[in-house]
């Protein structure tokens, strides 16, 4: 696949942007059929794409061979139906390494995750992401959190790479991201894609779409992709009534219980596909499981979601 088909296909997503958990047996080991199973049930709920292996998926957790089944395994579970965006990161010469994987599994684009562990400056941020955009031919999506954070005009030196079509926000600064979103605008022909990859970005996703930042990631869509979905076509046809609704009976209550344990933005959301009946096993280390009581407050609050999306019928 060529940068323009998908993001052309990620431009106007039908659904929401899925990023599924991996699954693990209870040896520890990759569990296939259950990962294959959330990926189909996930592209037959609605879903637009599949990022595989992304933060969610816990990439930090798994083996480059590991990866490599993994990604193949969800290009062979979607069958075509949606892209498959790969997740990769670590040093240049490791996210070099797993593009090259993700391409060779048959991975339709790239989400570029931060390097590992180092503070860069932004010439050698720029240099990592279009070291990772020129080793392969599949279109890369940049990732800025943590210790990778861009100025504007880094922003759009990105843009002007060929091989990179967007840019992904989970640092939350909206004024940051106002300026990077406006020196592309003025610099750069239209195209360049800008995602809202904030953990429950929904509760911020408002606030984003106000400064042009259209796409979001969805890690709802895991464990209730009915609700997801309905915020979706919310944002999507201007019916912030239903969209405030949600927001206030469903995501900011999930927001609260995800604040309450590190690593709840990939343990609680893992716990919630395990209580809606599909078994993707625990997260690895270094990440814990999420405290019992917390779970059963997840519970209550996914019986609340979907109670809410009945008072519209």
């Amino acid at each position: 696949m060529t940068p323009a088909p998908l993001a052309a296909r990620l431009s106007i997503p039908s659904g929401p942007l899925f990023f599924p958990v991996t699954a693990f047996a209870p040896d520890g080991g990759l569990d296939l059929d259950a990962y294959r199973t959330h990926v189909r049930a996930g592209v037959e709920a609605g879903a637009a794409a599949v990022f595989a292996c992304c933060g969610t998926g816990e990439f930090h957790a798994l083996t480059p061979e590991e990866f490599e089944t993994c990604v193949r395994a969800a290009v062979e579970a979607t069958a075509g139906r949606v892209p498959v965006v790969a997740g990769v990161g670590y040093g240049t010469a490791l996210a070099v390494r797993y593009a090259r994987l993700a391409e060779a599994a048959g991975a339709d684009g790239l989400l570029a995750m931060p390097p590992y562990l180092v503070v860069a400056g932004q010439e050698g941020l720029l240099r990592h992401y279009r070291e990772i955009a020129a080793a392969t031919a599949l279109p890369v999506i940049v990732y800025q959190r943590d210790n990778a954070v861009f100025t504007p005009r880094t922003v759009v030196e990105l843009a002007r790479t060929d091989g990179i079509i967007g840019f992904k926000d989970g640092l939350g600064d909206l004024d940051l991201m106002q300026r990077a979103v406006s020196a592309v605008r003025t610099e750069v022909p239209d195209g360049f894609l800008y995602f809202n990859g904030l953990p429950t970005a929904e509760q911020t996703q408002l606030a984003y779409r106000g400064i042009g930042v259209g796409l979001y990631s969805s890690a709802v869509f895991c464990f209730a992709p009915e609700i997801a979905l309905a915020f979706h076509t919310a944002l999507r046809t201007g019916d912030d009534t239903t969209a405030h609704r949600l927001l206030d009976g469903f995501y900011r209550p999930l927001v609260e219980l995800r604040a309450q344990g590190r690593g709840y933005a990939v343990s609680l959301v893992k716990a919630g596909v395990r209580l809606r009946g599909l078994d993707v096993g625990e997260v690895r280390p270094p990440l814990d499981e999420p405290a019992e009581d917390h779970v059963k407050q997840l519970a209550r609050l996914i019986e609340r979601g979907y109670a809410l999306l009945e008072e519209d019928k």
